[in-house]
């Protein structure tokens, strides 16, 4: 058999778009998206550990409305990569798997980390006095 009379392999343009699809492909990204966020982290760190010029300055980045995005972002890939692998985690029990419930189960994924993030920075404010 020659590669012209191989069957082509299904790929994106053949599937249908599903809302499960989705959320599998946001779960990879938002991990991706977690390690990278992690060098903020990173950054404050080092920039604590030296000296208090690069600490402020590193401070002022962060407190940019650009830098608060890139946090606020980091808060909702880590509230999403969250609930979403406890929904993993029920699937390695066997249940959830009915499309029904697959579908309500990533509604309530998205939901719950997009409640759980607000609530994170809605506390984060309250506790350091800044609204």
């Amino acid at each position: 058999m020659s590669t012209n009379e191989r069957p082509m392999s299904p790929h994106l343009q053949i599937y249908r778009w599903q809302w499960t699809m989705a959320l599998s492909i946001l779960h990879r990204a938002t991990g991706v998206g977690l390690a990278v966020g992690t060098l903020l982290l990173v950054g404050w760190l080092l920039a604590l550990s030296e000296g208090p010029d690069r600490y402020a300055a590193y401070q002022g980045f962060i407190g940019h409305w650009f830098g608060r995005l890139l946090l606020f972002g980091w808060t909702w890939a880590l509230f999403y990569h969250l609930c979403n692998g406890i929904r993993h985690l029920v699937w390695d029990t066997g249940r959830g798997f009915e499309l029904d419930t697959a579908a309500k189960s990533g509604y309530f994924v998205g939901f719950a980390s997009i409640v759980l993030t607000v609530l994170a920075w809605v506390a984060a404010y309250n506790m350091t006095g800044a609204m």
